[in-house]
């Protein structure tokens, strides 16, 4: 896609707006391409008004005849009702019982598209295909005959579809209120290769007679046509170029992400930043192949990634302010002079309310298949608590109704890491590495004692099994509010006022007599006293006196 292109779809985001919603982030590895053979699958649920809970529904029987209330995930307003199927099955947020996991990120489109009397929004599309469907495949059936039997209420979304044999990146966008139902393309990603994606449409164009690989509805090209979108040939149409809005926003605020994590795991990916910076050379691919294979940790820290080392590093600018920080207030563009510029987009942002890597393994007992390592509040910052697939209780400190975006409970997760994160923010460069050694010596013994009990489970009966690991999610999730609450109090203490008290021992340091030793004052970096120098310098300049009594 060249330059005119993009003033084309320019125009057309100013007569067609994109519909504003959520801006979530899902990064994939293939069984193939990740150290210990399991599928990895990431999502980010950023929004300046979600608090970070856990949500869970039982599994459960319905009569012939039973009807379902469809609630509006994003806004609580009620879109209609639905038959019920006879059972549903146990989901723990965006994971079931039997390891499906479903995740999004929103990349609205044209506007002209989203049916105004649809009654399947995406967020419900999400949860009741968790209850409904037991692996990828069916589950992408059941996602979208909801939408052709009962409308779509959204605009366009990229869903990530994954168990622990297969992941399909699958987008839809809905007809508008002219024709009910949706057109979509769904497409299984090679087990090799890593994959993403970031509120922007990814699938440009795709094999038509891959059958195993690639499923789409029967008039998504014909719908294009039809709509003026598209006059090609078949084997020449993009999805992407077609529904979607290809602006800059879409590229460096959104295409740029997944750039991001190919550049960790794959060489060469320069090559692809004229495309996130110009909209110049070739399209980002879909997916590549890494060159060294991915972990869960490495997922969980790509999580925190703000583009560092890279041409869009957030903390290398002016404003990063004299502590390096890797965030940009809202709003993300602005005007100076008449002219527009952007703060970057990054996948680690403060407004997430909860974010989460999935680990889906094929070679393990039916109820731990899946695990969902959850996070509450800016993925940068939080730790990743584990549930299995066999959760059927909440703890506490994620349980939906403790606390919520108006209302602080100390124990509750969200609220104490938002503790821990928005001091960190004030001087970032000052603090994070405190901040790092505690969340890392949580996630280290986390990870040992995951190791540990999955080694020994195989002595258990299932049910038995299923307590032990319910006991793992439920004492770190008590260990790790406790843990940020000290880090929390911690923080405020060493960093009082803009100084650094010393410390001695694990301890702050106190003078013979019991007080208070002098704290440290840190000032500022240079580039920041040259920033204050350039700004006015001549009104702060210290003047050189000696005035002496005559």
């Amino acid at each position: 896609m060249n330059i005119k292109s993009i003033i084309i779809t320019l125009a057309l985001c100013a007569i067609f707006p994109v519909s504003k919603t959520w801006a979530c982030t899902g990064l994939i590895a293939g069984k193939a391409a990740t150290t210990d053979g399991s599928a990895l699958v990431t999502y980010a649920a950023d929004s300046h008004t979600l608090y970070g809970e856990l949500y869970s529904q039982p599994s459960a029987d319905y009569p012939k005849g039973a009807m379902r209330k469809v609630i509006e995930w994003d806004t609580g307003k009620y879109l209609g009702e639905i038959p019920e199927v006879s059972h549903t099955y146990q989901t723990t947020g965006n994971m079931n019982e039997h390891g499906l996991v479903i995740v999004e990120s929103t990349w609205g489109g044209r506007e002209e598209l989203i049916d105004t009397t649809g009654i399947i929004d995406y967020g419900s599309l999400i949860y009741i295909s968790l209850q409904r469907a037991k692996n990828a495949r069916e589950a992408i059936s059941v996602m979208t005959n909801l939408v052709k039997d009962y409308g779509y209420a959204s605009s366009g979304e990229s869903f990530t579809i994954a168990d622990p044999n297969e992941v399909w990146i699958m987008e839809l966008i809905g007809k508008g209120n002219a024709e009910k139902g949706a057109v979509w393309v769904a497409i299984r990603i090679p087990d090799d290769c890593i994959s993403g994606h970031a509120n922007h449409s990814r699938i440009h164009r795709f094999p038509l007679k891959d059958k195993e690989n690639c499923i789409y509805s029967p008039d998504v090209i014909k719908f294009a046509r039809k709509q003026g979108y598209f006059n090609g040939k078949d084997e020449d149409f993009s999805f992407s170029l077609a529904y979607a809005i290809t602006d800059a926003s879409a590229l460096r605020g959104c295409d740029a992400r997944v750039w991001s994590y190919y550049n960790r795991f794959t060489n060469d990916m320069d090559a692809y930043l004229p495309w996130i910076l110009k909209g110049e050379g070739e399209v980002l691919p879909l997916w590549v192949k890494p060159t060294r294979k991915v972990s869960v940790r490495d997922m969980q820290n790509m999580m925190r990634d703000h583009f560092e080392g890279t041409p869009l590093d957030m903390t290398t600018d002016i404003g990063a302010g004299p502590f390096k920080l890797p965030y940009r207030w809202r709003p993300l563009t602005y005007k100076i002079d008449g002219k527009e510029y952007t703060h970057e987009r990054a996948i680690a942002t403060q407004q997430t309310g909860f974010s989460l890597v999935a680990q889906l393994r094929h070679d393990k007992p039916d109820y731990m298949k899946t695990i969902l390592w959850f996070g509450v509040d800016d993925a940068n910052t939080c730790v990743y608590i584990p549930f299995y697939n066999c959760t059927t209780n909440i703890p506490h400190e994620f349980a939906v109704g403790n606390g919520d975006l108006y209302t602080i409970s100390w124990d509750a997760a969200f609220w104490v890491t938002n503790y821990v994160s928005n001091q960190t923010y004030q001087r970032y460069s000052l603090m994070i590495d405190d901040v790092r050694k505690v969340q890392t010596a949580l996630e280290d013994s986390i990870a040992i004692d995951i190791n540990i009990v999955e080694n020994t489970i195989d002595e258990f009966d299932t049910p038995t099994a299923c307590g032990l690991l319910q006991d793992i999610s439920s004492i770190w999730s008590k260990k790790y509010v406790t843990r940020y609450k000290q880090l929390g109090d911690y923080l405020l203490v060493k960093y009082l006022d803009g100084n650094i008290k010393k410390e001695k021992d694990g301890k702050f340091e106190r003078s013979p007599y019991g007080m208070p030793v002098y704290p440290a004052f840190p000032g500022y970096d240079e580039k920041y006293y040259r920033s204050i120098v350039n700004d006015a310098g001549e009104n702060l300049q210290v003047i050189q006196l000696s005035i002496e009594q005559k």
